[in-house]
């Protein structure tokens, strides 16, 4: 699953680079390239003389990428760095999960939003190059990544002295905002995002329109500080709902809403796009990519196997 993800539209080329033939093989690659992105081991690139202030030295044109667990310099610089060890040193997990216990994001979240940092840092690059003429060197790391993220619950501890609590399936900030079971046993997840809205849940979806006026409901700021109050009374109410039913509710009082997926949800959603690979194990349908392009037709693209572009490259590059 990673490598159908990840390598989609890519060519395959392996290669040694201790090895002297090879090491001149990437050198003659780099002379055309634009871009030059590793995440080796702290040092290592270094040491097998591709670090990137030796390249820019090299190849003016060049941007380098180096990415990393906590950075090139500092007490955590040589330490190793797994997605699930940086969502724990940096705080992530200890605002994640229930009241009851911390949680891991069910995805790589540090390995992806770094290679998004770095996307996006490469790009401005290049665009800077576009008048200067010269390339740059982009550093970027997991921890970094991760705790600018961190941004909100960080300064709300800084500047307040409040630590974020777990909440589960809820906003730490917002009430209601969370799942709630039906009578059927799903759930539905509902969104109050100002007064007005309040006002149309409490007379529509719960039937209560004087609830909406109770000194303990009256503001988001009182509804979070009597959330357990809140919830009970959703609760109750969608105890005699089915999930259709609390939907038809919600939608007709204008309250968002979600339903609360797994996967199998997810891979029959109606809004899920899709798109055909070829692997080297035959084709797949994977998630399109997000991003959206008027004018852009891509032809169906391919995963290599590994190694399947050496011969060509090696030819091309010789």
């Amino acid at each position: 699953s990673y490598f159908v993800w990840l390598n989609q539209g890519k060519e395959s080329l392996v290669a040694d680079i201790k090895d002297s033939a090879d090491s001149a093989l990437l050198h003659r690659i780099l002379a055309k390239a634009d871009v030059f992105i590793q995440n080796l081991a702290p040092g290592a690139a270094a040491r097998a003389g591709f670090g990137s202030a030796e390249l820019r030295q090299r190849y003016s044109q060049l941007v380098c990428c180096d990415i990393s667990g906590y950075g090139d310099s500092g007490a955590y610089s040589k330490m190793k760095a797994y997605d699930l060890l940086v969502q724990c040193e940096s705080g992530m997990a200890s605002i994640t999960g229930t009241p009851e216990a911390p949680g891991r994001i069910g995805v790589s979240a540090c390995d992806i939003n770094c290679g998004q940092q770095a996307y996006a840092a490469i790009l401005e690059a290049l665009i800077e190059r576009e008048s200067s003429g010269v390339g740059a060197i982009v550093k970027v790391s997991l921890f970094d990544g991760m705790a600018e993220w961190l941004a909100v619950p960080l300064l709300h501890y800084d500047y307040a002295g409040r630590i974020q609590g777990r909440v589960g399936i809820n906003h730490a900030t917002i009430s209601p905002y969370g799942a709630y079971r039906c009578r059927d046993g799903l759930d539905v997840v509902l969104a109050i995002q100002n007064e007005r809205e309040w006002t149309r849940f409490c007379e529509q979806v719960l039937g209560d329109v004087a609830l909406a006026a109770d000194s303990r409901l009256e503001s988001n700021v009182a509804r979070v500080a009597n959330r357990d109050h809140v919830d009970q009374l959703i609760a109750a109410a969608f105890a005699e709902l089915d999930q259709e039913q609390a939907i038809e509710r919600l939608s007709a009082a204008g309250i968002a809403y979600g339903r609360l997926n797994d996967m199998a949800g997810l891979a029959r959603h109606p809004q899920l796009r899709r798109s055909r690979v070829e692997t080297p194990s035959g084709p797949a349908e994977v998630v399109a990519v997000a991003a959206q392009r008027s004018g852009k037709h891509n032809a169906v693209p391919t995963v290599p196997a590994l190694g399947a572009h050496s011969r060509a490259l090696r030819a091309e590059f010789s």
